[in-house]
């Protein structure tokens, strides 16, 4: 009773083959905005970063 070589759909858990991404275009949306909503998170992090940086290094180094 083997079962054939799949993947389940990272949405909505549905068995898919192993070639897929997702399971059906619903799914391939919420994909999609998930990845833009990354995108953006990791922008908006290292834009933080880089302005703390720029704090930092001018209370270091301008006195």
């Amino acid at each position: 009773m083997a079962v054939d070589p799949h993947k389940h759909c990272p949405i909505c858990g549905t068995p898919i083959p192993l070639n897929e991404l997702v399971c059906s275009p619903d799914c391939q949306k919420v994909w999609d905005a998930r990845l833009n909503q990354q995108k953006r998170s990791r922008l908006i992090l290292y834009v933080v970063i880089i302005i703390f940086l720029v704090i930092w290094a001018v209370m270091t180094f301008v006195k």
